[in-house]
């Protein structure tokens, strides 16, 4: 049985609801590594469900690097206005910007690479990508979280980045 203060620090840490972190630590043993893995398992899930749902609403987030040399603009959609306008889908997409800015992806996903496209996928596919901040965690991961938080299909559309001189 979960401990109240391990149900809590589960869902400070994933953002995760209390059910879902409670069943997760009794799936897990008690284990909160063990349980955040088995959260990111079922955001797998949830996204794989909702991946035909239209995403008509969204933002388009942006980072500029500290010397203003450097900088990304990404187009991320879900399928309401009340979740395009929560922080947590904000914050997705502040990352995926920062990290296309960093990583300089070619593609959203391994379906864009064409036939004798160069390249490793995990290295030029954003998706596939591990994220420039917290390389244990995808891209997808990412995405995947914010899925299960809202409850909502998330998509990047597209990104361009800037570099100048380039």
């Amino acid at each position: 049985m979960a401990s109240t203060d391990d149900v809590k620090r589960l869902r400070e840490l994933t953002g995760a609801g209390m059910l879902d972190c409670k069943k997760a630590l009794d799936e897990a043993d008690g284990d909160v590594e063990r349980a955040k893995d088995v959260l990111r398992q079922k955001g797998f899930e949830a996204s794989a469900k909702r991946a035909d749902r239209a995403t008509g609403e969204g933002v388009i987030a942006h980072y500029i690097h500290h010397n203003q040399r450097l900088g990304a603009l990404v187009e991320i959609n879900c399928e309401s206005d009340f979740v395009a306008r929560t922080e947590d889908f904000r914050k997705l997409g502040r990352q995926i910007a920062l990290h296309v800015a960093g990583a300089n992806p070619l593609y959203i996903s391994e379906e864009e690479m064409t036939d004798g496209a160069e390249g490793n996928p995990k290295e030029v596919v954003l998706l596939l990508q591990p994220f420039v901040q917290d390389e244990s965690r995808t891209i997808q991961d990412l995405i995947s979280e914010t899925i299960s938080k809202t409850g909502e299909n998330v998509r990047v559309s597209r990104f361009v980045r800037f570099e100048l001189g380039r």
